[in-house]
């Protein structure tokens, strides 16, 4: 059932926005050279790897030039990419991962290898459902977490450190209460978010 809703979700998303997402992949290479989107490594379901797409917010190859997490006032960010992600559009194209299986709307928040071989037996638990598009960390750290990086730390370590471990335990908690109405709830408050981001981001 949860598959069938996916499936019809995507092909609805991809078929109504596709006239934005030819927009905004023209305006991303204008802004900066390089390809439209970025296809960043995360593990899924049963620890499998796949490549979760995103509208490109930093300047190409920017994964060989610093941390997988963003530090504030990250100079690879580009002047388009701040205002994607501030306004969640570059989250977008994620709609194909949830066409392919890689992804299900609602879940748990998927993370980069690098940060996963760092789990403990516990956290693991993770992988036994699909990872979500949106969820209840996704909504929770709603601010980016760049801001809450201090200056001068090291961005990845200070996640893992101070954030990881919190992210992780609010998933697996709404994963053993979760519901198709608690599910719903999330999306509808998804939904609530993206239109206030970007109201307050035209602003």
């Amino acid at each position: 059932m949860r598959r069938c809703i996916d499936i019809c979700v995507a092909v609805v998303v991809l078929s109504l926005l596709s006239p934005l997402f030819a927009l905004i992949s023209l305006v991303v290479i204008l802004d900066s050279p390089g390809d439209p989107f970025y296809g960043g490594w995360r593990v899924g379901k049963e620890g499998r790897r796949f490549r979760m797409w995103k509208f490109r917010t930093m300047v190409m190859n920017a994964d060989r030039l610093g941390s997988a997490i963003t530090s504030r006032r990250d100079p690879r960010i580009t002047r388009l990419g701040g205002f994607l992600r501030k306004s969640k559009l570059d989250e977008l194209p994620q709609f194909f991962n949830l066409l392919l299986g890689d992804l299900t709307l609602v879940g748990p928040r998927p993370e980069d290898p690098g940060i996963t071989n760092r789990y403990t037996a516990e956290q693991r638990q993770i992988f036994k459902v699909r990872p979500g598009i949106t969820g209840p960390t996704q909504l929770h750290y709603t601010v980016l977490e760049a801001e809450a990086i201090p200056e001068g730390e090291d961005a990845q370590q200070y996640y893992i450190t101070h954030i990881l471990d919190q992210k992780l335990r609010l998933d697996l908690e709404y994963l053993r209460k979760r519901t198709f109405v608690s599910d719903l709830q999330v999306v509808s408050q998804t939904v609530l978010l993206m239109a206030q981001s970007l109201t307050q981001t035209g602003t």
